[in-house]
């Protein structure tokens, strides 16, 4: 239905635009999620086609700028006719409304920007679209989570050096000359990285070859490895895209109606990168399995304990971990379920096909969370492995023994709370801070 608005009126759109979509709910994205939310929608407006005013960019410049980070719910988007719902509170921010995050307190915009000296603006007709009516939210979200996963592909890989060489696996599963015979370049990359963590390593045991998990992890890292380059070329069109409605050509002054608010590029980026991350969830929880259990690590003691005498009647070693770190597996391989394959028709069948890309993205970024807490399970257990290992006197390999000193981990001899411990991994993990993460 098209409704004609009286000209005198037209002025007030961009207001009720942004008014109406303030129905966000749910959880409140954090500060780095909104940053790349705010530097999305900035990126994509300079672009030049989407008929905004340069006060209004520099509005988005200053939010930046100053980290006064709009209040923005994370559910309510469908992800075509673009992030309308959660970009609404951009736009009012940007106006002098709602709430703004400062220095991690909520305040209201309005009270922020007295402060500060900043003027809210007034949106020009065609800028409450512009604002509101793009990818920006997937968007920026796709960029954050394309980066995790990168480093946890390359982090997988280290860690996989680590469980092989503690349990005296075979280190011709990663021989240059056999994986030249399956040219995936994902693979050969992934089986590279094991294979220069083992130099030196010594195949003393009498088995040929080891289980899925250690042999085929190659294969599983190189899936991801050659999704990445492909979904960060999705991504990276996407963020340089002018991708609100309706564009506005600024040498003929023609304006195109079109679809540019459509994410289903971005839906199809985010299914498949937590689609390849979980299957690293899974890759690295199998090591972790097997790593603690006697039937199948060659010789280090249950669970990994590091406790003798008679204290090791009473010590548990590992055996919470590892149920956890299954836990956190069963968890980030049931939210592969691809969300761009649930489309609804909405707003009486105005935005009848949809992408739900934003939902994808915020689904790949708890896969992505989850994922991160099983390698920082299984590096934990790795080192504890390496550990046992050089206590008994054996000789890793250089690169193997040196990998697992930097996670600058204490061994567990009697049992303590590891939560504090695992949290600081983490952190130092989501900061790339711990070595071989890019």
């Amino acid at each position: 239905m098209t409704v004609g608005v009286p000209p005198e009126l037209v002025p007030e759109l961009p207001r009720h635009l942004y008014t109406y979509h303030g129905v966000g709910l749910g959880q409140i994205f954090g500060p780095e999620e909104t940053r790349a939310i705010l530097a999305a929608r900035l990126q994509s407006l300079v672009q030049g086609f989407s008929g905004v005013s340069l006060p209004l960019l520099r509005q988005l410049e200053r939010l930046l700028t100053e980290d006064l980070l709009p209040v923005i719910p994370q559910e309510g988007s469908v992800g075509a006719s673009g992030d309308l719902t959660p970009l609404s509170y951009v736009a009012a921010v940007l106006c002098g409304e709602r709430e703004v995050l400062v220095d991690g307190v909520r305040r209201p915009t309005a009270e922020v920007f007295a402060e500060r000296g900043i003027a809210p603006i007034r949106l020009l007709p065609k800028e409450g679209l512009a604002i509101m009516n793009g990818t920006a939210v997937m968007t920026g979200l796709a960029c954050l989570a394309h980066e995790r996963a990168a480093a946890l592909s390359r982090f997988s890989a280290h860690l996989t050096a680590l469980a092989s060489a503690a349990m005296g696996g075979n280190p011709h599963h990663f021989d240059a000359l056999l994986h030249s015979a399956k040219p995936h370049e994902g693979q050969q990359r992934a089986a590279s990285w094991i294979r220069e963590d083992l130099q030196g390593s010594e195949h003393t045991e009498s088995r040929l070859q080891d289980r899925y998990s250690v042999r085929c992890a190659p294969h599983v890292i190189g899936v991801a490895e050659d999704a990445l380059p492909f979904l960060r070329s999705l991504i990276e069109n996407e963020l340089n895209s002018a991708n609100d409605n309706p564009l506005i050509d600024p040498e003929s002054g023609k304006v195109m109606h079109g679809g540019h608010f459509y994410g289903g590029h971005v839906a199809l980026a985010m299914d498949t990168l937590k689609n390849v991350v979980a299957n690293l969830a899974d890759l690295m929880d199998r090591q972790l399995a097997l790593l603690v259990d006697t039937r199948f690590n060659h010789g280090l003691p249950s669970n990994l304990t590091g406790a003798t005498g008679t204290q090791a009647a009473v010590s548990h070693g590992l055996k919470a971990l590892q149920i956890s770190s299954s836990a956190w597996t069963a968890e980030a391989l049931k939210n592969t379920m691809p969300a761009s394959v649930f489309s609804r028709s909405t707003e009486c069948h105005n935005q009848d096909k949809v992408s739900l890309g934003t939902i994808a993205a915020r689904d790949a970024l708890r896969v992505l969370e989850l994922t991160e807490q099983v390698a920082a399970a299984h590096a934990f257990a790795t080192h504890q492995a390496v550990w046992l290992k050089q206590r008994s006197g054996a000789k890793l390999p250089e690169k193997v023994a040196s990998f697992a000193s930097a996670l600058e981990l204490k061994p567990l001899i009697e049992d303590r709370a590891l939560e504090p411990e695992l949290r600081a991994l983490l952190s130092r993990m989501r900061t790339f801070s711990l070595p071989g993460m890019l």
